[in-house]
């Protein structure tokens, strides 16, 4: 028997007001009718990630957030400093819904073979506006999970899983052979430690603490750097040396970071005795900055010649480069290795009207390795 679907649900929305806030809130939006080629997902998984809290908060600073509303209808009203505020002016007064992506049951397909074909069925889709309780969505978004496999398995089967396996896909694309990564004890830098081992790429893994450095050794990581210690940079030169890595992805973003990987490239370039010249190597070494955990200014010292790049990199821009015949093959590996290479794992679960509370907000907007959130709209 079809399960019924309600008429209308709710959403989380976030609009910048005039007042030079930020103001979250569930709204009563409408279900749609799927289309000929559409799905009516019930979302019952959906994370919290880095990319998500931009357009959620707006660059608000949320430790002086204040909460109102009830219990059920819970509101969150934190004030936007004056560049973030500049920032979002295009935004000024428009409700936005939240959620790259999320998981759950397709309960309404369209007429369509294929929307037919994934009713009844748990999947994960990267539609936008996922912090919703029924998300109608184009039945080529949607990717159908293993036997088995629950809504929160695949609720983080985009984001992460398509950006470690970009980052791969990136180093052949520019012809490099190894890859430097930071934040590399986060859920995604976990999943590309394990891709890089499965795939035998040399990788250089940067944390920011012993602990971090412990959990990789453990999962077999090569090349751990910890960016607290002393030696960090004659650590970071060796590795390189070792695995002729020219090529990083920086999820920091701000301070020294960025220009000490590229002054350790060079190091390490320099270490074989070549011919001396005023210029630096001839070799090319790439920065690529994709994440803001640092939101300062990018430090650059100017110690590794000539020969560099510093630039940003985000997944849809990259997928649109490699074209659908390309990207259906990353997504089909990630289907496969769900639960293994590409498993994710959370500090937290909460229903949308608990991601609106001041302790959820605090642990999640902290953007801290081990605090990523889970939240179950379908539990309301």
């Amino acid at each position: 028997m079809p399960t019924p679907v309600p008429a209308r649900a709710l959403q989380l929305q976030s609009e910048v007001t005039a007042d030079q806030t930020v103001r979250l809130y569930l709204a009563d939006v409408q279900v749609p009718e799927p289309g000929a080629g559409e799905v009516v997902i019930r979302v019952e998984a959906a994370p919290v990630n880095p990319s998500d809290l931009g357009m959620l908060l707006a660059g608000a600073d949320t430790t002086a957030a204040v909460a109102s509303g009830s219990a059920e209808r819970p509101v969150i009203t934190a004030r936007l400093p004056d560049a973030a505020m500049r920032a979002a002016s295009g935004r000024l007064g428009v409700p936005m819904p939240a959620g790259n992506e999320g998981a759950g049951t397709v309960v309404a397909a369209g007429s369509s073979a294929t929307a037919q074909r994934l009713l009844g069925k748990t999947v994960a889709a990267a539609g936008g506006a996922m912090y919703s309780q029924y998300r109608c969505v184009h039945a080529d978004l949607c990717l159908e999970l293993p036997e088995g496999a629950t809504a929160a398995d695949g609720a983080s089967s985009f984001v992460n899983p398509m950006t470690a396996l970009g980052m791969i896909e990136t180093m052949r694309l520019e012809h490099h052979t190894a890859l430097v990564h930071t934040a590399a004890a986060s859920n995604l830098g976990q999943m590309l430690n394990r891709l890089c081992i499965a795939d035998d790429i040399p990788l250089v893994n940067i944390v920011r603490r012993r602990e971090q450095a412990d959990r990789l050794w453990s999962a077999g990581a090569r090349n751990v750097c910890d960016s607290s210690d002393p030696e960090f940079l004659s650590d970071l030169t060796a590795a390189l040396t070792a695995t002729s890595a020219t090529l990083a992805f920086d999820a920091i973003g701000g301070g020294r970071l960025a220009g000490q990987i590229l002054t350790c490239m060079e190091a390490a370039v320099g270490a074989d005795g070549g011919e001396f010249s005023r210029y630096g190597s001839s070799v090319h070494k790439q920065v690529y900055i994709y994440g803001s955990l640092n939101r300062g200014p990018t430090q650059l010292a100017r110690t590794f010649g000539w020969a560099w790049s510093i630039g940003g990199w985000l997944l849809p821009p990259f997928l649109a480069r490699i074209g659908p015949d390309a990207t259906e093959r990353l997504r089909r590996r990630v289907a496969a290795e769900l639960t293994t290479t590409f498993a994710s794992s959370y500090a937290g679960q909460v229903s949308l009207a608990g991601a609106l509370s001041l302790e959820a907000l605090a642990a999640y907007a902290r953007q801290a390795t081990g605090s990523k959130y889970l939240i179950a709209p379908a539990s309301e």
